[in-house]
């Protein structure tokens, strides 16, 4: 039975038995294209873009395979809703008209090339391939717009805002594309396997980034903080740093497993999560990561997610559930700090997105909790830092702190870092703490040995029962709120490491140390001058 429409047959495909049928259909035209294919199929054309000047690495080839990519994801979904729309008697309007479609360019191996084509993709003015002239495909792209807000159009829009066609050699183009064109994003199973595929090439970006690798987040920590944060079908789940969408690709598969009926399906692809992007190259590849995984209206704001003034966040705003890795280390401009309360206004962005957050969390019916990367100095910091901590624990409950071993974000930075957990269920009576361990039999985790996921699963079984070990310690809230609010609370079963410590904080227990030796001498001195 045909479900109502959403903004203009905007809503997203279901399981129902028309889809299956073109399913069937769909496997009868082209036969599935197997994992080694389609491996195949993305290095080859990965392969024809080394060739081609105007690209260096893969942090140019992976943004222009994935702009490809999602153009002839959405032929292939406007396909499907444009049968299922003559099935249930519907008018159908598609997001892209013609002759901007991939079918109308690029599904033919002799279609448009060289110079042609590469006007056609960048000018603002351009021979079409229907031989007339008028916007060139980047051009009409930008400047769709929804019928209501919102809507798949809006979505397109706002992704080719952002990216750039970079490649120079439109045979070359030609090339990427008609490799592209063999891959059937009709087939479920299809989609699935580009999808893991997807997230290995994200992987290589990161590891070409460099320093501009911030909008990664290793998968074991994201699937941990999944799993223990359990989000459950009809909550609502908000990264407001997404980057490239794991922690929200990883939700979607959380909550997925749950769905028994077409309307659970229906509650999963509409009202359960909601990302923040600010950045136009992880937006994008955020969009692919998440339509590939079967998100298929993702909704993800383009703008800096810190914009809006905190004290006009009110309930019809907050969420269920907030997963994020905000980015650290950075500073935000005078503009967006005075969004924040006078006496916690900071540079730091990690703080200011912990503060969001913090607004951003449902009260009633029930209490939304939260799950976040800090670095290590989110946990010693004093000054606005301190009333920021002060205010977390004495509105929210701080039940957890798992300390992350160095290095699990190296080489990228060698920062240390934690997860907090908290939500709204009261103040904080205790806080515990689990250290995870280093990687056994090695000093640090590396970029060829990584972090696995299997090594949180003495956590995993540690966080139902809540027991102090040599791993697990708990400290009453009442306790770090009289020693300024730090929560940078050492293993009382652990051994200081010195060697593997960072440099900033071997200064910090210098400085620490030889401050109470003055401290020290200072009461000596005193004790000595009064017995003189």
């Amino acid at each position: 039975m045909p479900l109502a429409k959403k903004k203009d047959d905007q809503l997203p495909l279901l399981n129902l038995p028309q889809r299956e049928r073109k399913k069937e259909h769909a496997k009868a035209l082209h036969p599935l294209t197997t994992a080694q294919q389609l491996g195949s199929i993305v290095k080859s054309a990965r392969d024809i873009m080394r060739k081609d000047k105007g690209l260096n690495g893969d942090l140019d080839r992976l943004p222009m395979l994935t702009w490809i990519m999602f153009l002839k994801f959405l032929d292939d979904m406007e396909r499907i809703r444009e049968e299922e729309a003559v099935l249930g008697g519907k008018k159908f309007r598609p997001a892209i008209e013609p002759p901007y479609r991939w079918r109308d360019w690029a599904a033919k191996d002799t279609g448009i090339t060289g110079d042609e084509l590469i006007a056609f993709v960048n000018n603002d003015e351009a021979v079409r391939p229907d031989g007339t002239r008028g916007l060139g495909l980047f051009a009409y792209l930008r400047g769709l717009h929804g019928a209501n807000g919102g809507d798949r159009r809006d979505v397109i829009a706002t992704v080719f805002k952002g990216t750039i066609n970079r490649m120079i050699n439109g045979y070359l183009l030609r090339d990427v594309v008609n490799k592209v064109n063999s891959i059937h994003f009709t087939s479920s199973e299809e989609i699935h396997t580009l999808g893991h595929l997807y997230e290995s090439m994200l992987k290589e970006m990161r590891d070409a980034a460099g320093d501009s690798g911030e909008f990664y987040t290793p998968r074991p920590v994201i699937r941990f903080m999944v799993e223990v944060i359990d989000p459950r079908l009809g909550e609502t789940i908000l990264d407001p740093a997404c980057g490239t969408g794991g922690f929200l690709v990883e939700a979607y598969t959380h909550l997925e497993k749950q769905c028994k009926t077409v309307q659970d399906r229906l509650i999963l692809q509409t009202r359960s999560l909601f990302g923040g992007e600010a950045k136009s190259l992880p937006y994008l590849l955020a969009q692919m990561n998440l339509l590939l995984h079967g998100l298929e209206s993702p909704q993800i704001d383009p703008g800096n997610s810190l914009r809006f003034p905190l004290k006009e966040i009110g309930d019809k705003d907050r969420v269920d559930i907030i997963l994020t890795n905000p980015p650290f280390g950075g500073e935000e401009e005078r503009g967006i700090r005075s969004n924040f309360p006078e006496d916690k206004q900071t540079s730091e962005t990690a703080l200011l997105f912990l503060q969001l957050i913090m607004r951003k969390l449902r009260r009633q019916p029930k209490p939304g909790r939260a799950g976040m990367v800090v670095p290590n100095g989110t946990l010693f910091g004093d000054g606005v830092c301190a009333k920021i901590k002060e205010e977390l624990l004495t509105q929210f409950n701080l039940h957890t702190i798992v300390r992350l071993p160095n290095g699990v974000f190296a080489p990228y930075t060698s920062i240390p870092t934690n997860l907090l957990f908290f939500d709204r269920s009261g103040p904080t009576k205790e806080v515990w703490y689990y250290e995870q361990p280093s990687p056994e039999g090695r000093k640090q985790y590396t970029k060829t040995q990584p972090l696995q996921y299997e090594e949180f699963e003495p956590c995993l079984a540690w966080w139902k029962k809540r027991e102090e070990n040599e791993r697990a310690w708990k400290v009453p809230a009442v306790d770090i709120l009289k020693n300024s609010c730090n929560l940078d609370i050492k293993n009382p079963s652990g051994k200081q490491d010195f060697e593997h410590l960072p440099p900033e904080q071997l200064a910090d227990d210098i400085l620490k140390k030889e401050q109470r030796i003055i401290q020290l001498t200072v009461e000596i001195k005193a004790i000595l001058s009064e017995k003189v």
